[in-house]
């Protein structure tokens, strides 16, 4: 039997999105949410996922898709946290600076940690803090365990940190070491 061009085509690179610069991006699928509308002939399900893309290089991005099937709604957030790619400013492998970050009644703290201590952190921290590039930190989270307002929390903590030096040159002062 003859073989179709198609099995011999060479495979082409996925085209790049709407953001332009999707080289070594990674995704990571935090969690996978389910509900259900009870309809005349039964149950309607509809799903939605919680996605963290980063390039563990200091870019980090978060995204929750909704879809009526599961695929579809991991496309759509991983095409929302790549559109919302923020740079994180890291000290080396870890965090300039100690930081809180809120989101609901969600509250995680992250410290610096000395190089070898690796990320101590759950797992929806965890996956933001990977996929950003920070390889040593220390976590604790307060309040809501839940992973949607653990992952923004960090987000925002993460996106809210500032290098001492920036902040040196922008209030015009000297910071003690």
């Amino acid at each position: 039997m003859a073989e179709t061009p198609k099995q011999n085509a060479p495979v082409r690179p996925a085209p790049e999105g709407p953001a332009g610069d999707e080289s070594g991006l990674e995704d990571e699928v935090v969690r996978i949410y389910r509900c259900a509308a009870v309809v005349k002939g039964g149950r309607r399900f509809s799903f939605s996922a919680l996605v963290v893309v980063g390039d563990r290089r200091g870019r980090v991005g978060v995204g929750y898709g909704k879809a009526k099937e599961v695929p579809s709604a991991v496309e759509k957030g991983r095409q929302i946290a790549s559109r919302s790619l923020q740079v994180i400013k890291l000290k080396g492998s870890t965090l300039p600076h100690r930081v809180i970050g809120r989101f609901g009644s969600s509250r995680v703290v992250m410290v610096p940690a000395s190089p070898g201590t690796g990320v101590i952190a759950g797992g929806s921290v965890r996956a933001v803090l990977e996929l950003a590039g920070v390889h040593d930190v220390l976590t604790k989270s307060y309040g809501s365990r839940n992973p949607k307002n653990l992952v923004r929390a960090t987000y925002r903590a993460l996106c809210g940190m500032h290098d001492p030096l920036e902040v040196e040159r922008l209030r015009g002062v000297k910071l003690a070491s």
